[in-house]
């Protein structure tokens, strides 16, 4: 296991390190001056080559990125070219919002996705799996932001189950928190828990024809606790897979999620960094993106081995 922890760090490490160039290259591909749009656009072509030589935009992309690259490194992400707020804080205030939306979303798609997968397992061929699979592509079919749309009309303005908008602190008002974000992550898990449920019924619809699944319904146990405690524990793995790696895709995909239910979080921070050439948080963002989708595939290879311990990501089995 601690071979395997340093191996999946080091290959971090240069992933990271690879998509800090990517990112510092592609930011300054954007179309657009910054110093243009801080000055304005009436600005005289002094104040404007002032604020390039304070940004330091006059120097070569080398000399950018190794500064740019040492203030990652010593955890210093700039500050805002658009309000002069230091990137952190604004990292601060917006990300916890889409990591909890994010994780309640996850929550989600799994309990409902495994609940409907374990159903159209244990009734196929009739109509529970009919309906279960019908929600699914339901699920798939609709766009989150129709879907968005339509929550907002009939359970919070129709009938005003759930707040349309904004955003209360977790520790202010446990739950107002839930209540603001009930409604979001609903609409966010649909997707993927059509997609958890997909999976799941197919791994458990493998499994329980496996040999080792007849073996123990010969010695007399019940349906119901070989389907549970054989078919859906093996099962667990492509499960753990997906979340794992839509966890990731979910922090960076909430942005039109958080724009219809006006949610101050990693979206907007997002829009509004690149709507105004803002090159420090876009930066500063899409590296967090990145880490987080390295972090997340870490932790779903040593969940293999809880959730199987049979399962060895490097090919060795102990």
């Amino acid at each position: 296991m601690v071979r395997l922890l340093l191996a999946r760090l080091g290959q971090s490490v240069v992933t990271l390190l690879i998509a800090s160039v990517v990112i510092f290259v592609g930011v300054r591909l954007l179309p657009g001056d910054p110093a243009l749009a801080m000055a304005g656009e009436e600005a005289t072509p002094e104040r404007v080559a002032a604020i390039r030589a304070e940004l330091g935009l006059d120097d070569s992309l080398l000399v950018q990125y190794l500064h740019f690259l040492g203030q990652v490194l010593s955890g210093d992400l700039g500050e805002s070219t658009r309000t002069g707020t230091p990137v952190t804080t604004l990292l601060g205030s917006t990300l916890p919002v889409t990591l909890w939306l994010s994780l309640y979303a996850i929550v989600v798609a799994v309990v409902v996705g495994i609940a409907l997968g374990v159903v159209a397992e244990r009734f196929r061929g009739r109509w529970p799996e009919w309906l279960a699979n019908a929600a699914a592509l339901t699920s798939l079919s609709v766009p989150n932001f129709w879907l968005g749309m339509l929550a907002i009309l009939w359970l919070c303005i129709g009938l005003g189950l759930f707040p349309a908008s904004g955003y209360v602190e977790l520790g202010q008002d446990p739950l107002a928190w839930a209540l603001h974000l009930t409604l979001p992550a609903l609409v966010l898990g649909t997707g993927l828990a059509a997609v958890i449920m997909r999976q799941t019924r197919a791994s458990m619809i493998e499994a329980m024809g496996s040999d080792y699944v007849r073996t123990a319904r010969a010695t007399g146990l019940p349906k119901g606790r070989v389907l549970l405690r054989y078919g859906l524990r093996n099962s667990l793995v492509v499960v753990v897979t997906i979340a794992g790696l839509q966890l990731g895709g979910l922090i960076s995909g909430a942005v039109v999620t958080e724009q219809i239910f006006a949610l101050p979080g990693f979206g907007k921070l997002t829009l509004d960094a690149v709507f105004t050439r803002d090159y420090p948080v876009i930066q500063a963002v899409v590296l967090v993106t990145t880490l987080g989708y390295v972090l997340v595939n870490l932790a779903v290879d040593v969940l293999y081995t809880v959730v199987n311990p049979r399962i060895r990501v490097g090919g060795r089995s102990s």
